[in-house]
């Protein structure tokens, strides 16, 4: 597919925007590509990948393989140099309150904007 991973995510949440922003400032070796869900290119984009973008993030690898959620965010750690964290947490039963993490999260976007990514003043 590219040389990097596409990191979709949306463009309209601030609290997103931060969270690519960090993974980005950490990939030292260039892994990965970010890219707004609203902006990217059909393809790899389609209409169903569109519409399940708004809801969380998604990582397509370079083999094509998309992952979503927590998975998807774990991918990136692990791509960004915090594998040792990101391993284990890939693995049974922690994987499942990865994901259930993940979903409080993202529904409550706005209320975690104020605790975690927030730049230092």
């Amino acid at each position: 597919m590219t040389e990097q991973h596409w990191i979709l995510w949306d463009r309209d949440c601030g609290f997103c925007r931060r969270a690519v922003g960090w993974a980005k400032r950490h990939d030292n070796r260039n892994l990965f590509y970010a890219v707004p869900n609203q902006e990217a290119p059909s393809p790899p984009m389609t209409p169903k990948l569109l519409i399940a973008c708004e809801k969380v993030v998604h990582v397509i690898k370079t083999d094509g393989e998309i992952l979503r959620a927590g998975r998807a965010t774990l991918f990136v750690l692990d791509g960004i140099g915090f594998g040792w964290l990101a391993r284990p947490l890939m693995l049974p039963p922690f994987i499942w309150l990865v994901e259930l993490v993940y979903r409080i999260v993202a529904a409550n976007r706005p209320f975690f904007a104020h605790f975690l990514f927030t730049r230092k003043r």
